[in-house]
């Protein structure tokens, strides 16, 4: 790929950048966009809708980016949680990385790169049409005594990032111990899940009562069982929608009616909808009692939750195995009862491990069929593979213009697009394996969401999608560096363009959020506003797989083609501000793990950069330097050592509090007097919505009377 390609791509995804931001600034100001832009706002009363016309709403303006950027580590923390703080903390430590790697990349790598001489002198006077890799490692000559400043690179920015890792190990640590000190006693931490109750002549409520009772009689308080709810579910759904048609059609009763001729047949006809809908939904109601009470009587699940009368009981049962046959009588902490995902997979072991095990199999097949697309992109980076590929396209290939969209920005585009279908995908796929929480769904998610693009893009293009090639590779680990360090930096042009398409542009539409922006145009269309609505939680199985796959990118090619980093770097740079904005107007916490996702982040920087030594030890194998390639043998041992002193030193936080911190805050419960209530309420906290009496209100003066209520 040639400069000019790259500087097409840059200009069309910089032009795209700026249109969304404008929009942004303008649309926000919209009254009838505060569902989209500023939910938060509106729902917490901060924000109101403003009806009279002021000019200033069709002028664009920065003020949003000023409030993003004063916003205060602590005012975070209050709006979006520990979860959206570890989030945020995720890129600025990027931010960091890749300014103290960008100062080092183009202030001393991409000069000896541009005059190695191996490919050809760098020609300033035609800077446009000449070749990216001239710009890379590539073109600096084998045995040349300048690869030296590139494997001081390597070792400088694996130190530098090997500190910060350990910085934001230790304060994240640090932040979840201090939030678990200064919480309130919540349901969740005096609860476990029991799975896999064996079956008994009487109920799987009495086999709880009395196993629990003999194994811990002074410290168990109290259960719930678990009851089989998923097509009462269902029924719920087809009310609410019902409802919601019925509550459509029903007329305003502020405004006044006029009935003559057509418009009388036309009303009319609406009430005999209003009716029949009605019948239907009676019918659904009655239906829907039937189900729950049947539900309540006689749908009991092999799994219950258990509540103590401590932390420390409750942490001390989970960590111990419950029964002789380890497949029975299997516990698990209870997430926040708001976390909790009904109706969650509560069967046998058996069947829980055959379903992990099909959801494994279908992530492989389907790891597999995307190399259709990557293989179809790989063909559109190359002019002359496409002309044979495709002879009629010939004549319109040889449009400067038209050769440089093709090759330097659609490639990029058209993955992107294929990639969206990835997080839905693998968010269903966590969903059915078993997991009992939104919280586990998603980090589960996000872990196969992020290997699954770090084979599929990064992999994948380097191998241009030939599975056979990577499974060789991998089958004869002597060959792995090599191999890489040949077929990683001819995909260097493509990842520059690929940051700059996906990530510039996603992240500006992460702002804009187009599709809630069409979806809400489209309800204006045809219902009546509505202040009742649902605020939208925070991906995160879809954007963090997307920020640490950008930092790969970054780490991997830093010293092989540093010219990435600016475009690395503006990334993150866009989503401090974007993100920090999203925090405050438009996302909730939808659940509060105290920061569990940062072990994924840290084990996807070690890969990145154990991944950057090998390929640098092959590099400088190739360019025979092999005292170079010799010395850089212990960089990816070290740094696994390092990883494993992390692991033993901060990961058990992460898993469960300590028995000193557990017993501290029983300690602080003796002297609580709303302990009492608290216990009262715990019974409670975990019952099934599904079993929630339902309550049909035919008031047609109240268009916002809610179908469900808790009688």
């Amino acid at each position: 790929m040639i400069v000019s390609a790259l500087l097409t791509s840059v200009g069309i995804n910089t032009a795209l950048c700026v249109l969304f931001l404008t929009l942004y600034s303008v649309l926000r100001k919209q009254p009838s966009n505060y569902e989209v832009y500023l939910p938060r706002l509106l729902v917490e009363g901060i924000s109101k809708r403003r009806s009279h016309f002021n000019l200033e709403r069709l002028i664009p303006s920065p003020g949003w980016v000023a409030k993003a950027w004063n916003l205060s580590e602590e005012e975070l923390y209050s709006l979006a949680g520990l979860d959206g703080l570890v989030f945020m903390r995720i890129i600025t430590f990027s931010v960091k990385i890749f300014t103290f790697a960008g100062v080092i990349g183009i202030f001393l790598l991409l000069p000896v790169n541009c005059w190695g001489n191996q490919l050809q002198d760098f020609d300033g006077s035609n800077f446009t049409n000449s070749s990216l890799d001239v710009f890379t490692i590539s073109n600096v000559n084998s045995g040349s005594n300048w690869l030296w400043v590139h494997f001081c690179a390597v070792y400088v920015v694996t130190g530098f990032i090997c500190f910060l890792l350990f910085y934001e190990y230790k304060h994240i640590s640090s932040r979840r111990i201090s939030y678990f000190y200064s919480s309130k006693p919540q349901p969740h931490q005096f609860t476990v899940l029991v799975n896999s109750i064996p079956a008994s002549s009487g109920s799987i409520s009495d086999s709880v009562d009395s196993f629990f009772k003999e194994l811990y009689p002074s410290s168990y308080l109290s259960h719930v069982v678990v009851r089989r709810t998923n097509k009462i579910q269902s029924l719920l759904n087809d009310a609410n929608n019902m409802y919601k048609r019925v509550a459509q059609l029903r007329p305003d009763p502020t405004k006044r009616k006029i009935r003559h001729g057509a418009l009388s047949r036309l009303f009319g006809k609406r009430s005999n909808h209003i009716e029949r809908y009605e019948k239907k939904l009676e019918e659904i109601e009655e239906n829907l009692r039937l189900k729950q009470s049947e539900a309540s009587l006689a749908g009991e699940a092999r799994a219950a939750f258990v509540f103590f009368r401590t932390r420390f009981a409750a942490e001390a049962t989970f960590h111990l195995q419950q029964s002789v046959n380890p497949t029975q009588w299997i516990t698990e902490l209870a997430p926040e009862p708001r976390d909790v995902y009904w109706p969650f997979f509560s069967e046998s072991f058996i069947r829980r491990w055959i379903s992990k095990l099909v959801v494994v199999l279908v992530s492989i097949v389907f790891t597999i069929l995307f190399l259709v697309p990557v293989v179809f992109v790989q063909g559109l980076t190359n002019l002359s593979q496409l002309k044979a590929l495709l002879p009629f396209l010939t004549s319109l290939l040889t449009i400067k213009f038209v050769s440089q969209i093709i090759t330097g920005y659609l490639p990029s585009l058209i993955l992107q697009l294929f990639l969206l279908l990835v997080p839905p995908a693998m968010e269903f796929l966590s969903t059915i394996q078993g997991y009992i929480s939104h919280s586990d769904i998603e980090r589960s998610a996000t872990t196969k969401v992020l290997w699954f693009t770090i084979w599929n893009v990064f992999f994948a293009t380097a191998f241009s999608g030939s599975i056979l090639s990577m499974m060789s590779t991998i089958l004869d680990p002597k060959v792995i560096p090599g191999t890489l360090a040949v077929v990683v930096p001819a995909q260097a042009s493509f990842f520059i363009t690929y940051v700059v398409t996906s990530g510039w542009t996603s992240v500006s539409s992460e702002l804009f959020r187009i599709i809630p922006y069409i979806l809400n145009l489209i309800t204006r269309l045809f219902t009546t506003p509505d202040d009742e609505f649902e605020l939208p939680y925070m991906p995160y199985h879809k954007d963090i797989p997307r920020v640490l796959f950008f930092g790969l990118l970054g780490i991997t090619y830093f010293f092989q083609a540093p010219l990435i980093l600016p475009f690395v770097l503006a990334y993150f740079c866009l989503a401090y501000v974007i993100y920090r904005n999203q925090f405050m107007n438009v996302y909730v916490p939808r659940y509060e793990t105290a920061g569990k996702f940062w072990p994924t982040v840290h084990n996807s920087m070690i890969f990145s950069l154990v991944l950057m030594q090998i390929i640098a030890v092959g590099i400088f194998a190739l360019k025979k330097l092999s005292m170079a390639s010799t010395m850089t043998l212990p960089l990816p041992v070290l740094t696994l050592l390092f990883n494993e002193y992390c692991r033993k030193r901060f990961l058990p936080i992460f898993v469960g509090y300590s028995a000193e911190s557990l017993i501290k805050k029983d300690r602080e419960d003796l002297n609580d007097p709303t302990m009492a209530e608290f216990y009262n309420n715990l019974i409670n906290a975990y019952k099934d919505p599904a079993l929630v009496p339902v309550q049909y209100s035919s008031n047609t003066d109240s268009l916002s009377s809610p179908l469900i209520s808790s009688a």
